[in-house]
């Protein structure tokens, strides 16, 4: 799991204060794609203009350039049509029905799409870092809001505990092929 503190330094500061907080953020390692999401970001606020170029910043040289973000606008107060990021512009989507609203999907000219989970900018650093791990885990095959449910229920474990929320061992192998391989028996054929 990566976990990125700090702003990486910029051409073209982003005309915010310098003492803003840093971009709190934790990706999935490298390797193939796994589960729903690709990580998952903690906002400082629920002001997507100013959380966003933060965000977009970070992951830019990471990504390439991020051209596109689409959020559900059920837990933003307003949502821009476009942020300003270190001299280019990021658009800015929103679907309520099509989209997770603790989810965020975004795209980049170079490598294509991601989505993070939503941490809720007032969550407690203990469920952050519960949430954080478990939308990193490659295991773990949950959408934002199913990790959310399972967090305010108190299923979702500690970072280094059990199963990840949403996948049984059984749920893994069926997935794997087990079941059908077991059916099948030996001769490999239909």
């Amino acid at each position: 799991m990566t976990v990125i503190t700090e702003r990486p330094p910029t051409a073209t500061p982003i005309a915010e204060p310098a003492d803003y907080p840093p971009v709190r953020l934790s990706l999935k390692p490298p390797g193939p794609p796994s589960g729903l999401l690709d990580g998952a970001w903690w906002p400082h606020s629920r002001d997507l203009t100013r959380e966003l170029a933060y965000l977009t910043d970070v992951l830019d040289p990471l990504w390439g350039r991020i051209t596109r973000v689409t959020v559900n606008p059920a837990h933003w107060p307003v949502v821009p049509r476009k942020v300003l990021v270190n001299g280019h512009v990021v658009k800015v989507g929103w679907f309520r029905q099509e989209q997770d609203p603790h989810q965020l999907m975004l795209r980049s000219y170079r490598v294509g799409r991601w989505d993070l989970l939503i941490v809720p900018p007032g969550a407690t650093a203990a469920a952050a870092e519960r949430l954080m791990a478990a939308a990193c885990d490659p295991r773990v095959v949950s959408t934002g809001s199913a990790l959310m449910a399972a967090e305010s229920e108190g299923r979702l474990a500690a970072p280094a505990d059990a199963d990840p929320p949403g996948r049984k061992q059984t749920d893994a192998w069926e997935a794997e092929g087990g079941a059908m391989a077991a059916r099948a028996g030996t001769t490999g054929g239909r």
